[in-house]
């Protein structure tokens, strides 16, 4: 049962994402009147589930779930409709449009993906407010970052005031620091009350550089065990509470990260409690020093508080989260790259499984503004067959004032098309390949 509930919610959800990203071609594409000859929800090759024709344009209902498409008139796309192509152009055509006309109908797509993440994460916020963390609420106390081990801090800290400020939430904690100007500080440490002093340079010595100056300590259960990692591969189950490495306390995750990172490409012996009982055996680190495991969700260890919003409040927030969503996703591709990265690339049923075995509305739009947000940047990439590529021939254009070769584009698009569906299939085939090594 519970694969029917992630399939419908899968469905559901790409359905909302590619109707409004094709809409974001056909809105614009209608408004300069270029012509659209077709508007689908997903692919029809062969056969289409449901069409009906309404003015010039056919739209229709395809039966695999890939994506979506609109056809524009005179436009290199996967259609490779190259009789039209080779025939002067019309005037309702795209290629007779102004380039700048152009380009908003190619980029139209994104920027309403984009738009879409944010505003479902503003109206999630409107419906259902966030979690935070209140400061003392963290019970095993904050990693502290080495520069403040300089200024007096300890690891284990639990920081309750910077002078005359007190802060109130975890996302508070560098904040309420950089803005004290005070150099006194007043932790709870080891289940007491301690004050002291920073140096008078401690505001230089944390400006040098960014840095995550606080992080909850949370113990290390582990919950998600990955497919072909060295955990998947070691006497580890989940529920375990991760005690040591090679014999160094790494309780806590984030010191468990910090650790594992001295055994890249080595075999470890790794520490565990389960239920009552100690145990200690081998796991291979890879070369990206990881062994395939999480923790699941590490905030839902601690006591939360929900913080409401009004209408006003919810849309430059859910603009904020739209925004560290989109850079915290870019900036993880690199990991991509690598050989366990690449292992780790899933297809439709990878994201199937991201979304709960139990319908949840407020889980369900989450994901939807994750995925939407991704595919934008996706989107956006400047490879042909995306709206990115079809851009850039547009950009070079306007600033060169010559037409791109046909043949160049036609060829762009196919080698692009194939790069994609090439990825498409490597990605589904990882899914595979998880599925019957579990």
């Amino acid at each position: 049962m519970d694969i029917w509930v992630k399939t419908g919610q899968l469905l559901l959800s790409l359905s909302i994402i590619v109707v409004l990203h094709e809409m974001g071609h056909f809105l614009p594409a209608k408004y300069f009147k270029t012509r659209v000859e077709k508007f689908y929800l997903f692919f029809n090759p062969w056969f289409s589930v449901w069409k009906k024709k309404i003015g010039e344009t056919e739209y229709g209902l395809g039966w695999l779930p890939l994506g979506g498409y609109v056809k524009i008139s005179g436009m290199v796309d996967e259609s490779m409709d190259k009789d039209q192509m080779a025939k002067p152009a019309e005037p309702w055509e795209f290629r007779a449009k102004p380039g700048w006309q152009r380009l908003i109908i190619i980029t139209g797509g994104v920027v309403v993906n984009l738009l879409l993440g944010m505003f479902i994460y503003a109206m999630i916020m409107y419906t259902w407010g966030t979690e935070k963390l209140p400061v003392q609420n963290a019970t095993y106390g904050y990693q502290i970052d080495p520069v403040l081990e300089g200024l007096g801090f300890e690891n284990g800290d639990i920081p309750i005031r910077f002078g005359d400020v007190k802060p109130q939430y975890f996302s508070e904690l560098a904040k309420s620091l950089l803005l004290s100007d005070s150099r006194e500080v007043e932790v709870i440490r080891d289940q007491n009350t301690t004050t002291f002093q920073m140096p008078e340079d401690w505001r230089d010595q944390l400006l040098e550089e960014n840095r995550k100056l606080f992080t909850p300590l949370i113990p290390f259960y582990a919950d998600t065990i990955i497919p072909g990692g060295g955990a998947a591969e070691s006497e580890l189950v989940k529920g375990d509470l991760i005690l040591a490495i090679n014999g160094v306390p790494s309780m806590y995750f984030n010191t468990f990260i910090d650790e594992i990172q001295n055994y890249k490409d080595q075999e470890i012996q790794l520490s565990v409690l389960r239920n009552s009982d100690t145990l200690t055996f081998p796991v291979l680190v890879s070369e990206e020093a990881t062994i395939g495991v999480g923790p699941g969700d590490a905030l839902s260890k601690f006591k939360l508080e929900t913080q409401h919003y009004t209408l006003m409040q919810a849309i430059p927030a859910g603009i904020s989260h739209g925004t560290n969503t989109l850079v915290g996703y870019v900036s993880s591709l690199k990991l991509l790259f690598t050989k366990s990265g690449a292992k780790q690339m899933g297809g439709f049923g990878t994201i199937g499984s991201l979304f709960p075995s139990t319908w949840d509305w407020q889980s369900f739009w989450s994901m939807t503004a994750l995925i939407s947000i991704i595919l934008a940047f996706m989107n956006i990439l400047p490879i042909p067959a995306l709206d990115g590529g079809h851009a850039v021939f547009i950009i070079y254009e306007m600033i060169t004032g010559r037409l791109p070769n046909q043949k160049v584009l036609e060829y762009a698009q196919m080698v692009g098309m194939i790069l994609l569906l090439g990825l498409v299939l490597f990605a589904n085939l990882n899914d595979v390949y998880k599925f019957f090594i579990k």
